[in-house]
């Protein structure tokens, strides 16, 4: 069982790892190879030239200003004395809000630990109830700190209620006050004059057929006929994964074309060549930038092919179109209400911003919908709680008793006080990361299945599904199922006249 200097032990490799990490920040972010990395927002305002445009070859990557690295910590005091418009203004709202919660959190805990510590350790090591039970239980120091050294009825309960009360209370007040705060920043954000098309775009899927009518007729008749002081457009989604295959592709190309005529400004007396083959491994060698133009020029002419195909082929027209009003309130009225007595027909949502739209997600049929969430629930519940099995048996092998019985050959070395501090306070919670390393990406798939249509909503329903499993399994599990096998080997391996 952990002792109060394993935990200083662990507390002191987490405290050097946050300072290892911060300091290779600090370092990193005025080099300037990563000076685009770490103000990208400058650079798109126009408020940062790039320091690699000066300078010998060396300087391009490395920051020679020894000066530099003496002061490579005055950005903290600068980041500190930002006001919450300029965080907007340069990182966004997302960034001033998360910001916040860091500052909840200080607000929340700050003062709960301090009466914590001056309030409830000494009513719990006064009380002594865990001397009196050595024989019994299996008991570490810590323990001793804790609601469990209080004994039973006792008048010392009392001071927890009622702190357990103030706690809650100054938590909900708290959380009241910040969830007033950070809706008026959202109300007022989307006040802005800066007006996003999403904002007056609904995404509308299961969009029925009707015989004689084209898909798009059928919308436009849709709209014109139930909104008809606030409709504007549409636009119909097509099936064009062969386009977008296309679009990728130019993409690359685009990027190796600037990549080397910048090569090419820098350098001009040097050439840019390549070969025509295979990933440019053999074939004739030819100019680089003459061969990604005309890369791109035979790729545009097959897209453009490709887009007069798709757009005259009435099949790749897929059951979603996304509609847009003349204001914000019409589209507020479509995106919250039903449009049809078949609730399983145009089933309207706000519209995701362009690059935010999950595009494989758009065309599941609202069967599918259904019983792909219903399935999803029922692995995720599996998942949360049939995860224990495992953890509970890395948690049984952390300890250190378990650890030996499983490799009896590492006793001399485990033995030693400082591998014996270090594995107590550190391998549990290791071994619990490796477990949770690949737990987003199986959480992400899950969601993804489940049909969601944006990223931002993946990402979401990700993160609460992640934090069910830490709730059950992290914080439940990881501690009840430490201490309970500890107990249970303690009382299989009790002689009957204990």
């Amino acid at each position: 069982m952990a002792t109060l200097g394993d935990i200083g032990v662990s507390a002191l490799i987490n405290i050097l790892s946050a300072f290892a990490f911060l300091l290779a920040f600090a370092l990193l972010r005025i080099q300037p190879i990563n000076d685009r990395v770490y103000f990208p927002k400058w650079y798109i305002n126009g408020e940062r030239g790039s320091p690699r445009s000066r300078g010998n070859l060396v300087s391009k990557f490395v920051n020679l200003d020894f000066k530099t690295y003496l002061t490579f910590l005055n950005w903290m005091p600068q980041a500190m004395r930002m006001t919450e418009p300029q965080i907007i203004s340069r990182a966004g709202l997302d960034s001033a809000v998360f910001l916040r919660i860091y500052i909840l959190g200080l607000k929340v805990f700050v003062p709960i630990t301090i009466i914590a510590l001056l309030l409830l350790i000494p009513v719990n090591v006064s009380d002594g109830t865990l001397s009196f039970l050595k024989k019994d239980l299996v008991t570490s120091d810590i323990d001793k700190l804790s609601i469990s050294n209080v004994r039973p009825k006792s008048v010392r309960f009392f001071v927890h209620i009622g702190l357990e009360y103030l706690f809650t209370f100054w938590t909900c007040f708290l959380l009241y006050k910040e969830y007033g705060y950070v809706a008026s920043m959202r109300l007022n954000f989307l006040a802005s004059p800066r007006r996003r098309a999403e904002q007056f775009t609904v995404v509308v899927r299961n969009v029925p057929h009707i015989s004689g009518r084209s898909p798009s007729d059928t919308v436009d008749r849709f709209f014109q006929t139930n909104h008809p002081d606030h409709y504007l457009c549409h636009q119909a989604v097509y099936n064009a994964n062969k386009f977008a295959k296309f679009a990728r592709k130019r993409d690359r190309l685009q990027n190796w074309l600037d990549y080397n005529q910048l090569k090419f400004e820098r350098h001009p007396d040097k050439k840019r060549t390549r070969k025509k083959g295979f990933m440019g491994l053999w074939g004739e060698r030819v100019d680089s930038i003459e061969y990604y133009k005309q890369q791109i020029k035979d790729l545009d002419r097959r897209m453009t092919l490709e887009r007069q195909n798709i757009i005259k082929d009435t099949k790749s027209i897929l059951p979603v179109t996304f509609v847009s009003f003349n204001s914000r309130w019409g589209a507020a009225v479509c995106a919250q209400t039903q449009q049809s007595k078949n609730p399983t027909l145009w089933l309207t949502n706000w519209a995701p911003e362009p690059r935010d739209v999950y595009w494989r997600n758009l065309a599941i049929p609202f069967v599918s919908l259904s019983i792909r969430k219903l399935v999803i629930s029922i692995s995720v519940f599996a998942l949360v709680f049939f995860y224990m099995i495992p953890i509970a048996f890395v948690q049984s092998l952390a300890n250190l008793e378990g650890l030996e019985r499983v490799a009896p050959f590492l006793r001399p070395v485990i033995e030693l006080s400082f591998i014996k501090s270090f594995l107590q306070g550190f391998l549990p919670g290791l071994a619990l990361k490796i477990f949770l390393y690949i737990l987003p990406t199986v959480l992400m798939i899950m969601s993804k299945i489940e049909g969601h249509i944006a990223l931002s909503t993946l990402e979401r329903r990700t993160a609460a599904k992640y934090y069910y499993f830490m709730l059950v399994n992290v914080f439940l599990g990881s501690i009840v199922t430490g201490t309970a096998f500890q107990q249970l080997d303690a009382f299989l391996h009790q002689s009957a006249t204990e």
